[in-house]
């Protein structure tokens, strides 16, 4: 099946399954959406996550949802640009998620960043989600 929005439709099935207090779920996978999930775990929201083949060449991502005291690790996990429109910022002009609670995701020329690597690296790029 093909999808306008595959990270949109990833960051969908993550919500779904947090609200269902599922422990994994699965993604088609591509380099981008692993890219976020490399972020994603180092910034501890998710658990781990494992690329597979499920049949001749499609590769599936599993991911390890995490949970703390009972509750999900992440509470709101939104889009910002998406396939109709475009948002990028200049590193200056980056806002904090939620007065530096959360993360907010980069795909920039050095890679795929959160907000925090990204000031250290002085590079901007398109935000792609915000997570808290």
């Amino acid at each position: 099946m093909s999808t306008t929005d595959p990270l949109g439709d990833m960051l969908t099935r993550i919500r779904n399954g947090q609200r269902a207090y599922k422990d994994q779920i699965s993604s088609p996978a591509s380099k981008l959406r692993s890219s976020v999930l490399d972020v994603l775990k180092r910034e501890g929201y998710i658990r781990d996550y494992s690329q597979r083949e499920s049949r001749a060449g499609i590769s599936e991502i599993k991911i390890q949802l995490k949970y703390h005291d009972g509750q999900p690790v992440i509470r709101n996990i939104s889009r910002v640009s998406k396939p109709g429109r475009r948002v990028y910022s200049k590193i200056k002009d980056l806002q904090r998620v939620y007065n530096g609670l959360g993360i907010a995701i980069l795909s920039t020329p050095r890679g795929v960043l959160s907000d925090a690597e990204a000031r250290d690296q002085n590079v901007g790029g398109e935000i792609l989600c915000q997570v808290f």
